[in-house]
């Protein structure tokens, strides 16, 4: 049997919890970014904490292609780097920082995508990147003030 033949399949509302979303975070660089959003991960028992360093290790060594369209970042590392189940976390930025990539820095939008295999997790990016095309989604991700209001926005999908 193949991956997608014995694994769930998670949609991005089973991914993202009212435990995994934070809106309107202030944080000084990058890092802290991350460090929160791993944080995120942790604490709704998504991930261990080894994670977080394991996604800062990815940006270090890779660089900063995570960093998908202006102003959004998926941050991620691989399963075996600490991922407990699949999860996605969203801290929206009160001021934007840099990740250091050449065109779509300043990022203000901060997922962190933990995946247990290759297949399971793919229906819910599928639906983040539906919601990342609508412009107007991202505009009220964006401006969402309040935890709730940014988890309502992202189960609209």
């Amino acid at each position: 049997m193949s991956d997608a033949e014995i694994s769930p399949s998670y949609r991005l509302k089973d991914l993202v919890s009212s435990q995994t979303v934070r809106a309107k975070v202030a944080v000084r660089d990058w890092e802290e970014a991350t460090n929160i959003a791993g944080t995120l991960l942790t604490q709704s028992g998504v991930a261990l904490p080894d994670y977080i360093d394991a996604m800062k290790r990815v940006l270090i060594e890779m660089g900063p292609y995570a960093v998908i369209a202006p102003g959004i970042v998926l941050l991620h590392a691989r399963p075996e780097d600490g991922v407990l189940r699949p999860g996605i976390a969203l801290v929206t930025l009160s001021t934007p920082v840099n990740f250091g990539h050449s065109e779509n820095d300043p990022v203000d939008l901060v997922f962190a995508l933990a995946a247990t295999d290759k297949t399971s997790h793919l229906q819910g990016l599928r639906e983040l990147a539906q919601l990342l095309s609508d412009e107007e989604m991202v505009k009220e991700i964006r401006t969402a003030q309040t935890d709730e209001e940014l988890l309502r926005i992202v189960h609209s999908v």
